[in-house]
């Protein structure tokens, strides 16, 4: 039997990979043994205590912050990205100094993780990403500001390649955007560098180091003897940076597309703990612009009014605040991602310049100082105001009193659908069918129950699924008591509940799309539950949208292919309910059929999650909508209903031919209001018996 001798720990392989236990010793020339990608191993746990004296020196840190927003008078609302941030000092400290739209890249794995970890331990809400900077992950027009510090540009053995990487800052950046280089002065370090040094490290490590130029004289070599007391030499390693000029980097910047190159000054970031500073000694700080156009329209949209960006403000919740309804009450790193999948898709729509606003604190005053620069604010603060969601409808309500229009329902939509029960009256008067149900205040009004198990037990009012779990399908009284005493300790006390009936059907969503008359009915979707243990009840609760662990997760959202006519009065309801309730530009329902396939409201959600990966953007894939032509949609029908500038046309789904005259939803509803009178009751064993809702399945298209 072989003994297995391999490791299985991935940190300490990498660890092993970067770490060299031997020595050439004397070497003649250092050139041959630098590696071309020299940089994607040198930077480990090694790197940060080699250079601790700086990298770890706060003072420093701040130093250079403070000339970065001096020179270039950041706004705390722009966006910055910090290319080549290694372990994010500098990220971490302009988050620390209010700037709350900036976020970090490095080609660096172990750095990165080191960023992360410590931006947790300081509960800094800030973002880092791992990659290469010749080919960036975002869209173009992104960013206000992309800043490359700390002596980090120049390590290819190629200026095509340092080309590569200004040519996509270049590309990221917003028109009129500006990159801030901190390099290396190299006509000062060709005369300064000192050819052999060597330092403590601490009281256990010791360095040391052997400098010599490049035979053509363009690059600076250094070879790092790592040694430690108890152990000797621990690594032997060789690396190479670039030693631009003034005169080079103005032609570099120049050649990749910027404007007006402007060197500021020279920095020597030399404290009282610095031992050796190497190339780190002295640095040319420069600022570049971008002028170059935003994306242009079609040529039938081209005209004076669509070429000036709309100003549009987009107001989120909190991520420096708890949010009770997240499974550890913090933004997480998914939550950032959600966050920077949003940009993203915004940054791809043409003509609308975008500004985010997620710091409930100051909201208030910053939404007042931007009231007269604002052409519309796209309200996606669905936690609700300080993440409070019975507070989702003062956001709409502040926006109100600055007389700022907004995208979504207004405050008093919001408060109507936030009360599951009231949506119910309110759908029973309509002759909508909804599942039977009661509100339960108390426990006496469990002891006077008249419905059959099984049971659904959810708290009547909230969002995301909160309180609702696999629990929350009951089969007695005694787990009646069980899930509202567990889920009190949650909500509160003093919170009223809504048992349902449990629906064994299809679980469906409808998404709307506009304003009446013109709106986009999306596809609908069930959710399909075949991954699920057939022992656990089928609903997506708060597991499926917020814990990966659990077998929810593994649900999906897959065309529903409801009959015919199942799908046309479900639609008929839709429409009708979203006039009722004074839902606007967008929103979604909820429906689950019986066991004879007959349909009944759930909920109605105005502002329903705008995710990338939410149940809204699932059905608008279905109907060939991408999720930047989603949100583009979302703010087309605000724009619309608002009157402001001119629409863009932005095509939701594929044409189909017209075979009758096309109805607005207010003349459907009316239709469907006329034959439920008829009828008089949906809900008639007359209805049962005839089984109106059968058919067969057709594409939902646009209204």
């Amino acid at each position: 039997m072989t003994q297995n001798t391999t490791d299985s720990n991935p940190r300490r392989k990498r660890a092993k990979g970067t770490v060299q236990t031997k020595t050439l010793g004397p070497v003649d020339d250092l050139e041959p043994h630098v590696r071309s990608d020299w940089w994607q191993t040198l930077f480990n746990s090694l790197y940060l205590k080699t250079d601790a004296d700086l990298l770890d020196d706060m003072e420093v840190t701040r130093k250079e912050a403070d000339l970065l927003v001096s020179i270039l008078g950041l706004d705390p609302e722009d966006m910055v990205l910090d290319l080549c941030c290694g372990q994010g000092r500098h990220v971490l400290e302009l988050a620390r100094r209010g700037f709350s739209n900036v976020e970090g890249y490095d080609r660096s794995q172990y750095l990165i993780r080191k960023a992360r970890t410590r931006a947790q331990k300081e509960n800094l809400q800030v973002r880092f990403r791992e990659g290469d900077a010749r080919k960036l992950p975002y869209p173009s027009d992104t960013f206000s500001v992309v800043t490359i510090l700390g002596n980090s540009f120049g390590y290819f053995d190629s200026t095509l390649h340092d080309r590569k990487v200004l040519e996509e800052v270049f590309r990221v950046l917003k028109p009129g955007g500006r990159v801030f280089i901190d390099a290396v002065d190299g006509d000062h370090m060709k005369k300064n560098f000192q050819p052999r040094s060597w330092e403590w490290l601490d009281r256990k490590y010791f360095v040391c180091r052997e400098r010599a130029l490049s035979s053509d004289g363009d690059r600076l070599i250094c070879r790092e003897v790592i040694c430690r007391n108890d152990r000797g030499i621990i690594a032997d390693q060789f690396y190479a940076e670039r030693l631009y000029n003034r005169e080079s980097l103005f032609e570099l910047l120049t050649a990749s597309g910027f404007s007006s190159p402007t060197f500021h000054t020279t920095f020597s970031p030399i404290s009282t703990e610095t031992q050796d500073a190497g190339m780190m000694g002295q640095r040319i700080l420069l600022s570049a612009t971008v002028e170059k156009a935003w994306p242009s329209l079609s040529s039938s949209l081209q005209n004076a009014e669509s070429k000036k960006p709309l100003n549009v403000v987009v107001v989120l919740g909190d991520p420096r605040k708890e949010d009770q309804v997240k499974p550890a009450c913090v933004f997480d790193d998914d939550d950032f991602e959600t966050v920077n999948r949003m940009k993203k898709a915004l940054a791809e729509i043409p003509y609308m310049k975008f500004t985010f606003m997620d710091r409930h604190e100051t909201l208030l005053e910053d939404l007042k100082k931007r009231a007269g620069k604002t052409d519309l604010v796209l309200n996606l603060c669905d936690e609700g105001f300080n993440n409070d969601p019975t507070k989702e409808l003062h956001v709409p309500a502040l926006l109100e009193q600055f007389n700022i229009p907004y995208t979504g329902a207004g405050p008093q939509c919001l408060a109507f659908c936030y009360d599951k029960s009231l949506v119910r009256g309110v759908a029973r008067e309509m002759r909508i069918p909804v599942a039977k149900g009661v509100l339960v205040t108390g426990d006496s009004d469990v002891s006077r129950l008249s419905l059959s198990f099984p049971l659904m037990v959810k708290p009547n009012s909230g969002d995301s699924s909160y309180g609702i779990t696999q629990k929350s399908i009951v089969h007695s009284r005694e787990e009646i008591f069980n899930i509202m005493k567990e889920t009190r300790e949650k909500i509160g006390a003093d919170k009223p509940f809504l048992l349902e009936e449990f629906l064994p059907g299809k679980d469906i969503s409808v998404g709307i799309i506009g304003n009446p008359p013109f709106c986009t009915v999306l596809p609908i979707t069930e959710e399909d539950y075949s991954a699920v243990p057939e022992d656990l009840p089928r609903i997506c609760g708060y597991e499926a949208k917020w814990l990966p662990d659990s077998p929810y997760w593994k649900i999906k959202s897959v065309p529903a292919g409801l009959p015919e006519k199942t799908e046309k009065e479900i639609v008929k309801c839709c429409l009708s309910l979203f006039t009722r309730l004074g839902c606007r530009d967008y929103a979604r329902f909820d429906w689950r059929l019986d066991a004879e396939g007959r349909p009944k409201l759930l909920e109605v959600n105005p502002n329903p999650g705008w995710c990338w990966d939410g149940h809204l953007a699932k059905m608008a894939a279905y109907a060939n909508i991408s999720y930047s032509g989603m949100l583009a949609a979302i703010l087309e029908a605000a724009k619309k209903r608002c009157g402001i500038g001119t629409s863009v046309k932005v095509e939701l789904q594929r044409k189909v031919p017209e075979r009758s005259s096309r109805k607005s939803p207010d003349e459907y509803a009316a239709e469907f209001e006329e034959e439920v009178e008829a009828k008089g009751s949906i809900e008639s064993e007359n209805d049962r018996k005839r089984n109106v809702f059968s058919g067969n399945s057709q594409t939902i298209q646009a209204l």
